[in-house]
């Protein structure tokens, strides 16, 4: 440990205090920096995710509702589209065309519009699960960060008092550095855990949402089939 006449302003500075620091809570740092990475290359992943999905979803939607044929709007999606609403859509209208070529009648019309539930509840379940991919991990840093945290510090603090002992001496010039270093961890496992936690919360909102405006979605072509089915009548 420095003595009283080595201390500085840049004794507490952050590079020092991670050099100076036991090997254990180095790791502890370390380990919180990457998990800080982590998070967030995940939430710059789900800022440009969500802003491209609503972008489309608004595209898509403006289509659908410029009263062109369903038809001609879900061929120009192309044979695999990656959004969920031109997805949504073909498989409606697959299911509409299968029934039609094989002649079913009006009193199966019912079981119809059933199994054009469960293909848009499919769609809906994957999209779903595919978009909170990630929030999982924004979970975890949230709320061990702080804890991994305080790991560090309590065994810094630890060998700081250790050191403290053998040299004998409790000056605050000597017991500063040590208790600073410890502390620092804390501070990196805040730092991790903050914006994941805010994260992970604004992004369980977009998530809730978009799933909302694809159930809507749903119910707004079950509504379209069903309206050719009472024409058919």
């Amino acid at each position: 440990m420095d003595s009283a006449a080595a201390v500085s302003p840049d004794t507490f500075d952050a590079l020092n205090l991670f050099l100076r620091a036991d090997w254990v809570v180095k790791l502890v740092m370390i380990g919180l920096a990457a998990a800080s990475l982590w998070s967030w290359t995940v939430i710059l992943d789900k800022l440009f995710r969500f802003a491209a999905l609503n972008r489309e979803a608004n595209r898509f939607e403006d289509a659908v509702a410029s009263g062109r044929s369903l038809e001609e709007i879900a061929a120009e999606a192309g044979e695999r589209p990656r959004h969920a609403l031109p997805r949504m859509l073909q498989g409606a209208l697959k299911e509409w065309r299968d029934a039609r070529q094989k002649g079913q009648t009006d009193s199966q019309a019912a079981f119809l519009v059933q199994r054009i539930d469960r293909v848009l509840d499919t769609i809906i379940a994957r999209e779903s699960q595919r978009i909170e991919e990630g929030l999982g991990t924004l979970a975890i840093v949230a709320t061990a960060s702080p804890f991994v945290g305080l790991f560090g510090t309590v065994w810094g603090i630890m060998h700081a008092f250790q050191s403290i002992a053998i040299q004998k001496n409790t000056s605050l010039a000597v017991v500063a550095p040590s208790i600073a270093e410890a502390l620092f961890a804390t501070a990196i496992g805040l730092v991790a855990a903050i914006p994941a936690y805010i994260a992970f919360n604004a992004f369980s909102t977009k998530a809730g949402k978009y799933t909302a405006r694809l159930e809507g979605f749903a119910d707004d072509l079950s509504t379209a089939i069903q309206r050719r089915l009472a024409e058919r009548v």
